[in-house]
């Protein structure tokens, strides 16, 4: 078998076949039922769902120990803890994105289940050649580990606020030319296509939808070496990144408007991106136990969410 579908070797294919059968299930439930009706999610239901997402996640993960071993649920563990931080940034950008388009409410929640599913299937695809090319090329590790610290230091430094500007954006562009787009007026049902003046056009809505994708491409090649630092099971990459995932739409609409209550998170995020990546460059010489990685990735974010409840911010005036 090719490295590349030697990755399944980790789990029996019924497995594999179960955990998509149960994600297709349970978006087919939250599209086809939940959200049948377009609407506003408010704080309340947002909270419920991070709540289900989180409590199937912790269910996953002892079925896994229960399964798998000690270590192998300690890994999907640290993995999905490290992967729903990274979506922190995701919220940010979402958030400056439905600004900027002038998104209604009720239309966001369609924009982000469609936007996860393309999310869904790049990690898949990514993970599962990452975790093939590494099994021929060991060497790729020192790659990935020096840009996870690269990456964690300029996560740390102050830099310019995060820009949504579509007019940059190569696929909108792209898309644009080969595409009629209806003016903004031209459907107001939340649609991603529509007929304007006897002709099929995208809405601007569908627009938007290609930026979040775009835009999750990007947070994709972060995340790849983020959660092969900490695993290269396969079943255990994908598995904990599809979690983080599909949390997401429900942090989002919990986490807008009080995004400045974890200014610290993204220093604490910084770190544990620098430890992860020391963590890949030394494993050679140095034996980091996975208990240990997933100690100093809770005690990190805890400690990050603790300094941005304790800690106010300074005024404009400071």
């Amino acid at each position: 078998m090719t490295p590349l579908f030697a990755v399944f070797d980790t789990m029996p294919w019924w497995a594999w076949g179960a955990f998509f059968l149960f994600i297709v299930a349970m978006l087919a439930l939250d599209l086809g039922v939940l959200q049948r009706n377009p609407h506003e999610v408010k704080m309340k239901e947002a909270l419920g769902w991070c709540g289900v997402w989180g409590s199937l996640a912790c269910i996953f993960a002892g079925v896994i120990w229960w399964w798998r071993g000690a270590e192998a649920g300690q890994q999907f563990l640290a993995a999905y803890l490290v992967e729903l931080c990274l979506s922190v940034d995701n919220v940010f950008v979402f958030i400056l994105v439905f600004a900027y388009f002038k998104v209604p409410p009720r239309y966001q929640h369609r924009v982000l289940f469609w936007g996860i599913i393309g999310a869904v299937l790049m990690r898949a695809v990514f993970i599962l050649v990452g975790v093939g090319i590494i099994a021929r090329f060991h060497w790729v590790l020192y790659i990935f580990g020096a840009f996870l610290i690269y990456t964690g230091i300029k996560m740390a430094l102050p830099g310019k606020e995060t820009e949504v500007d579509p007019a940059h954006n190569a696929a909108v562009r792209l898309f644009r030319r080969f595409f009629p787009v209806a003016p903004a007026e031209a459907d107001r049902s939340g649609h991603f296509f529509t007929l304007h003046n006897g002709r099929k056009m995208a809405t601007p809505l569908f627009i938007v939808l290609i930026v979040i994708e775009t835009t999750d491409l990007v947070f994709a090649l972060d995340s790849l070496p983020a959660v092969l630092a900490i695993t290269r099971d396969s079943f255990v990459a994908l598995t904990s990144n599809i979690f983080a995932i599909l949390g997401l739409r429900s942090l989002y609409f919990a986490l807008n408007g009080v995004m400045q209550l974890f200014r610290f998170l993204k220093v604490g995020l910084a770190l544990i991106l620098v430890f992860i990546g020391v963590k890949m460059l030394i494993e050679h010489w140095v034996d980091i136990s996975i208990g240990v990685s997933l100690g100093v990735i809770g005690s990190v974010l805890a400690t990050s969410v603790l300094m941005s409840v304790l800690i106010k911010a300074p005024s404009k005036a400071e």
